[in-house]
């Protein structure tokens, strides 16, 4: 079985519905009554939500509860370099042949009905999930909550709903309430629910339904708190106090994160050193990540070449503090980024860490912002901006210029994706 099985599978069903996104769960539950209904077949399943911070918290569980001894099953997206990074099963991303295996099952059973990527995919990794044994499975919801493909558990162990921003506007619109009411749309009756820091507004809106739901809350700033002290992560809930290393991941919201993950982990009943592991030993490739090898490393000699897929205001203005706890350096930025996001709403809090930015298409992306389009957006917050042709034309002019330069390649998890790809 060739390893493009899986890819072409994966074409043909992108082809399967007009729209990329569209918020039902008819089809859905059409297909899993087709499949024997897999999402009733799964190991507890602890459901995160939210605009930013789902990756990283859901990597700081698993990097807890696998640090116990769990095993756990861990469902995410977008993929950055290969789609088999979104479906781990039992700690281990699925194979090439059992992916095209159930892929095609899956496929199989849809008849070529509409469907849409996203949906398909997913009820394949329910397929997954349910023929391997594990101890949990971490779902992330891909977008919103409510109407989102995950959202067909009944009864999940856990709801986890991390801080929640304006974002995907064309989906669910653009106020801050009715974005909430979509995240909050995960919670389900009785279940407890882990709640990040949040707006008032969004706040509001996660404990009316909770209320109406009966649905206790474990919330920031109520039942937990988090916070950094000397170096250090302080975190603290009714069980006790926990002093920690910070997180491995770099940014003071990844302390938010990690206070998300740490309730969650304590209402699982982990332990202390379960907890420490959660801040030490999780992973989460393109989150400021430092690329110390490959092509593109060998090209920046000197400089420093990281890279990072936030792509909304919030996440650009995390990145913006995070960059600034990273030793002094000159920073200059390589930007691509889809048409749909709010490009200058990112780009502002970037201008207080960087003066210079080359903006870059993002190659095969049907929906990239044009590299001028970019450069005008940065250009308009005050940004030195140019266009480059590529990642790596960027990389060799900001080098050629700035020998020793911090290079942030950011913009979205497309871009980034595809420079591990390149990278190797």
């Amino acid at each position: 079985m060739s390893s493009a099985s899986s890819d072409i599978i994966l074409e043909r069903l992108m082809t399967l519905h007009p729209k990329i996104i569209d918020l039902t769960l008819d089809r859905m539950w059409t297909l899993l009554e087709k499949l024997g209904h897999p999402e009733r077949a799964l190991p507890p399943v602890v459901h995160v939500a939210g605009t930013n911070g789902k990756g990283s918290t859901q990597a700081m569980i698993r990097a807890g509860l696998e640090a116990a001894g769990r095993t756990v099953h861990a469902y995410t997206s977008p993929h950055l370099a290969r789609f088999h990074e979104r479906i781990r099963l039992a700690g281990e991303l699925i194979s090439e042949k059992d992916l095209t295996a159930i892929l095609d099952e899956v496929a199989s059973a849809n008849s070529d009905a509409p469907i849409t990527y996203f949906e398909v995919t997913t009820i394949a990794a329910f397929v997954a999930f349910s023929r391997t044994p594990a101890d949990y499975l971490l779902l992330e919801v891909g977008l919103g909550g409510l109407y989102d493909a995950t959202n067909v558990i009944d009864k999940p162990a856990l709801g986890v709903i991390t801080p929640i921003s304006i974002d995907h506007q064309q989906f669910l619109g653009d106020k801050l309430g009715g974005i909430a009411a979509e995240k909050a749309g995960i919670i389900k009756r009785g279940v407890p629910c882990v709640v990040g820091p949040q707006a008032d507004e969004a706040m509001d809106v996660i404990e009316a339904t909770a209320a109406r739901l009966d649905a206790p809350l474990i919330a920031h700033g109520q039942h937990w708190h988090v916070w950094e002290e000397r170096g250090r992560m302080v975190f603290q809930d009714e069980t006790g106090l926990l002093d920690l290393p910070l997180p491995n991941l770099i940014g003071a919201h990844q302390v938010h994160n990690a206070g998300a993950a740490l309730a969650s982990l304590r209402h699982l009943g982990l332990d202390d050193a379960a907890c420490e592991a959660a801040v030490t030993h999780a992973q989460w490739p393109a989150r400021l990540q430092r690329l110390r090898s490959g092509p593109l490393v060998q090209l920046a000699g000197r400089a420093e070449l990281w890279l990072d897929g936030g792509h909304n205001p919030a996440a650009g203005s995390a990145l913006a503090e995070a960059l600034t706890r990273l030793p002094p350096r000159p920073t200059h930025l390589i930007c691509g980024t889809l048409s749909t996001k709010d490009v200058t709403g990112y780009m502002q809090p970037l201008r207080t860490v960087s003066d210079t930015l080359h903006a870059v298409s993002i190659p095969g992306e049907k929906a990239t912002l044009p590299a001028d389009e970019t450069r005008a957006a940065a250009a308009s917050v005050g940004f030195d901006a140019q266009v480059a042709p590529s990642v790596s034309d960027a990389v060799a002019d900001i080098v050629a210029r700035h020998p020793d330069a911090r290079i942030l390649i950011c913009g979205s998890l497309y871009l980034a994706g595809n420079v591990l790809r390149e990278n190797g």
